[in-house]
């Protein structure tokens, strides 16, 4: 088990909240692709943040943060965490995901809470 947290595009959320579709996120359709600026800019503020880059392809890229038990997977249409069950873990991975959406370009999902962050 862990605790999930995703990024998306703000275009997503309206488009989920829109949507009657109990399964929205399960089509890849429904996910707004991230521009190849705002791929850039995740993967090189992940860095910033500590998070370490083990394997990178073209629109896909796979973190750890060294400190805490987190997974992070970017691709061209969202930014996913998955924390392990330790408090400290959980907090990072849902503050980091919080942080992300600074720019208003992006919204945090959270499926085993209350859904989108509402700031």
């Amino acid at each position: 088990m862990s605790y999930d947290v995703q990024l998306y595009r703000v275009e997503t959320k309206i488009s989920e909240q829109q949507s009657n579709d109990a399964d929205f996120f399960d089509h890849e359709e429904n996910l707004v692709p991230f521009t190849e600026q705002q791929f850039d800019y995740l993967k090189e503020r992940l860095q910033k943040y500590g998070y370490v880059l083990h394997q990178n392809e073209d629109k896909e890229g796979h973190f750890t943060h060294p400190d805490y038990t987190i997974t992070v997977l970017l691709t061209d249409r969202g930014l996913y965490f998955s924390a392990g069950f330790g408090a400290e873990s959980i907090f990072e991975a849902g503050m980091t995901a919080s942080e992300f959406t600074d720019t208003e370009e992006f919204a945090k999902y959270d499926s085993q809470s209350t859904g989108w962050e509402e700031i």
